[in-house]
């Protein structure tokens, strides 16, 4: 009789376990890698596949100190930006996620910095980080140092004082010169000195911009040669500390647009701008709603005539009255480079409106003009749509509000339809629109 063999019996301690769950080895080590990441970064050494595997599962909240300068992949970045922020322009930042990461970042940090409560080095210490990747910097509050309340001698807390009285009794904002001198691609700075949703707690001290802001943020945009746009709106900015900062402008190497609007700049502040024209490669200059009158636009017209790199200057809401217009409409006649050219709200009328008419037959570079509410009245607007009937380049006309007559200013419409037209073809087959040479010793023209 034969021996009968015994079978042994194995119960797997996962009754659904068979073999087609068993993990790959590169995924465990993935896994770890990414559990682990925080100490012991590894990602060079890994071939590309398994790189984008890693990265697709790391958590977005790493240490910067760790991902900024390891970490170049936009994905793994875009998801950092989405779990942060709600509403993500990448194209603001030049469509890098990376770059608008660091720079939302840091703008964050300034916004929130209280000059003698937050640590300096909370700032500078990114720099490492984030110095490579900062093209731009827009910071829409500067947040003064926290102070106790004042009182008067009555005992009741005073809001008001001259500004010389606020300065004297309170400290500076937070100095820009170290951050920007590390940032070695830096091409645009946006500045606004005041704090948001002040509420309750509104002083007029929160809105000043100190001589000595002034003459810090002048040394440090001298300083930063690969600066390419400078703004700097709604921050009380009056002539004295536009020249400051003007004059550390002149000769800039790479300035191309300087925004000075919302401030309280006079004559003498657009004549340092009239300077700064002649001595930069200015293309844009902005200077709406300031208090620039008639010797101020006379200057900028001056500057103007002889310019041949500005394209776009804007002087909207100002009061230039019809002799700064008519200065600078004159300056048209000669000037060459100048696209747009915004003069709306200035207490311009009829004459202004004349003069430009003679002017707008002859040039052939200004392609958006506006002269929206002014005085311009219905025989003005007959003159320039006398003046635009011979017209071939202004593509916009803005005359809103400018009480001339509505068939005029229709008509205008049409001829300014037909110049977008032309312009459209004129892209579409430029040669077509070549001026031709005639060739020597014949009447025949050779395209």
């Amino acid at each position: 009789m034969g021996t009968v063999r015994r079978m042994r019996r194995i119960i797997s301690e996962d009754p659904e376990w068979t073999l087609t769950n068993v993990p790959y080895l590169t995924e465990l080590c993935i896994k770890h890698i990414v559990q682990n990441f925080q100490s012991n970064p590894i990602l060079t050494e890994l071939l590309p596949e398994y790189q984008k595997k890693v990265l697709s599962s790391l958590p977005p909240d790493l240490p910067i100190s760790i991902t900024a300068n390891l970490i170049d992949d936009e994905s793994y970045w875009q998801r950092c930006c989405m779990q942060r922020w709600k509403v993500c322009h990448v194209e603001r930042h030049g469509g890098s996620w990376k770059h608008m990461f660091f720079e939302r970042h840091l703008e964050n940090l300034l916004t929130h910095f209280i000059p003698g409560t937050t640590e300096p080095a909370v700032i500078l210490d990114l720099l490492p980080f984030c110095k490579d990747y900062v093209r731009r910097l827009r910071v829409d509050q500067f947040l003064p140092p926290v102070q106790l309340p004042r009182h008067s001698k009555d005992g009741e807390q005073s809001d008001s004082g001259s500004e010389g009285d606020m300065e004297d009794s309170i400290t500076d904002h937070y100095c820009l010169g170290p951050l920007v001198a590390g940032l070695k691609h830096l091409e645009e700075l946006d500045l606004v000195f005041g704090v948001k949703d002040c509420g309750m707690n509104f002083e007029w001290n929160l809105f000043l911009f100190t001589y000595r802001d002034c003459h810090s943020l002048a040394a440090t945009i001298k300083a930063c040669h690969t600066l390419k746009i400078f703004r700097l709106t709604r921050s009380k900015v009056d002539d004295d500390k536009s020249r400051i900062l003007i004059r550390s402008l002149l000769d800039h190497p790479a300035l191309e647009e300087l925004d000075l609007s919302h401030n309280l700049i006079g004559d003498r502040g657009a004549r340092a701008a009239a300077k700064l024209m002649s001595h930069s490669r200015l293309r844009v200059l902005n200077l709406a709603n300031n208090q620039v009158r008639t010797s101020g636009a006379q200057a900028l017209a001056y500057a103007l005539a002889h310019n041949n790199t500005l394209t776009s200057l804007n002087l909207r809401l100002n009061y230039i009255e019809d002799e700064g217009g008519q200065a600078l409409v004159h300056a048209l006649e000669t000037n060459k480079c100048l696209t747009t050219l915004h003069l709306g709200s200035n207490e311009l009328s009829e004459s202004t409106a004349t003069l430009l008419s003679q002017v707008l037959p002859t040039n052939t570079t200004l392609t958006s003009l506006s002269l929206a509410c002014n005085n311009i009245g219905p025989d003005g607007g007959k003159q320039l749509l006398e003046g635009m009937s011979e017209n071939r380049t202004l593509l916009e006309f803005d005359l809103r509000l400018s009480e001339i007559a509505q068939e005029s200013e229709y008509l205008i419409g049409q001829a300014l339809a037909t110049n977008r037209e032309m312009a459209r073809q004129r892209d579409l087959n430029p040669s077509l629109f070549m001026s031709p040479i005639i060739a020597k010793g014949s009447g025949n023209p050779v395209g």
